[in-house]
């Protein structure tokens, strides 16, 4: 498995001086273009996950699928929830796989931001996840939002310290002169600002809005203490030009036909900014300090002292309380598929990551499950055991598929 803790991994890139790409991932086309690049490059990855997209794409299906190509990944890769509006996002985004989060509370007062951001730092550090923060607001480069006078607000080096130091953030997002979407005149970067603001803070820095910059910009940026680069308009213009392409030259045919191409180009995007980001040739080097990130299944088998029917009312208001507690990521109840069993019912609970098993625990919701509703219904000599997955995750593809997906064919 090289899925991996993004807080060592941004912190590898910190130190020694490089970014990682978090490239957002809105279909499975990107999500194997990205993957290819990365693995070819042998960088470290983040498959980034952003909020405002999720009318575009179903999340819970894409992210399952982020999540087994990552297990599978030779290369580290760690699955970031971005411009999360609110906890309940945030708890939202860990239950379904991402470990790391962005809360993005940049436009709020300073006060509110620092609230809230504590706020989701208390619950995803008790789940073992990173967080990264906003201050200053990135400008927006669409049509749209320039129409209506969109423009960014910097990020002051005092107020950092001050933010990073109340709310404990990982990461902290800055906005120094990049925007999202692209533009066609120069990008003006206040690098001095940047400096001031690593100086200030001592974590990784992230950049929003990384695409449309020169190579000896992303330099900079990387010099003064940025360690990821949000990067997704770049790619999402290659994207479109080689689907226009297709439809221009192939007018016959279906839609596997049009999209021919389009995961080639996105890999070779991605193998590019990762050689100029410094990423490149780093994955052994990651692999080597990062822990993996490893879930825990926590077992209960048990009996109970009362008839069936009063123990499956309990169990599907288990599945509902504890379901929605941050850090859990599944549920299963069950009863024993033959009678005579020593135990005839589970509880078998899913943490994101093994420090939830305290946080679990200590948990209101499940305090008060436990002792108003389960424990008055299990008999004595229950069974309960934290298991940490150990295996490799899901297995490498057999070499002819592997094969077949560098060739764009089918087995």
């Amino acid at each position: 498995m090289a899925l991996v803790n993004m807080r060592d991994l941004l912190y590898h890139a910190y130190r020694q001086h490089y970014a990682v790409g978090a490239f957002d991932i809105v279909s499975l086309d990107f999500l194997q273009g990205v993957l290819r690049g990365a693995e070819a490059s042998r960088a470290p990855v983040i498959l980034n996950f952003v909020v405002p997209q999720f009318g575009d794409y179903d999340f819970e299906l894409l992210v399952a699928a982020a999540l087994a190509g990552a297990r599978r990944s030779p290369v580290p890769v760690a699955l970031n929830l971005d411009h999360a509006p609110d906890l309940d996002c945030v708890v939202y985004g860990i239950r379904h796989g991402c470990n790391g989060v962005m809360i993005d509370g940049s436009r709020l007062p300073f006060e509110r931001n620092v609230e809230l951001t504590r706020s989701v730092v208390q619950t995803a550090h008790g789940c073992g996840i990173a967080v990264e923060g906003e201050l200053g607001i990135v400008a927006d480069y669409a049509e749209d939002a320039l129409a209506a006078g969109e423009r960014g607000v910097y990020t002051w080096p005092d107020e950092a310290r001050q933010y990073v130091r109340q709310t404990k953030v990982d990461f902290l997002a800055v906005s120094i002169g990049t925007g999202h979407g692209m533009r066609s005149d120069r990008y003006d970067l206040d690098l001095e600002r940047l400096t001031r603001i690593n100086k200030a803070v001592g974590i990784p820095l992230v950049i929003h809005g990384g695409s449309g910059l020169s190579d000896a910009q992303y330099e900079c940026l990387i010099d003064r203490g940025v360690a990821r680069i949000n990067y997704y308009s770049g790619l999402s213009q290659i994207a479109a030009r080689r689907l226009r392409s297709n439809c221009l030259v192939k007018r016959t045919g279906g839609v596997v036909a049009l999209g021919q191409g389009v995961v080639e180009a996105i890999g070779k995007e991605v193998e590019r900014c990762l050689s100029v980001w410094g990423a490149a040739g780093r994955a052994g080097e990651v692999l080597a300090e990062a822990a993996p990130w490893n879930e825990v299944e926590h077992l209960i088998l048990y009996n109970s002292t009362e008839d069936a029917a009063r123990v499956e009312e309990m169990m599907a208001e288990g599945r509902r309380v504890l379901g929605a507690i941050p850090g859990v990521r599944r549920v299963y109840a069950g009863r024993a598929l033959k009678d005579g069993a020593k135990y005839r019912y589970c509880w078998l609970v899913r943490f994101a990551h093994p420090d939830v098993v305290d946080s679990y625990r200590d948990h209101p919701d499940h305090v008060a499950f436990a002792e108003t509703r389960f424990r008055p219904s299990a008999a004595p000599g229950r069974i309960s055991i934290d298991y940490l997955e150990t295996a490799s995750g899901d297995a490498a593809p057999p070499r002819e598929v592997a094969a077949a997906r560098r060739r764009g064919g089918s087995i």
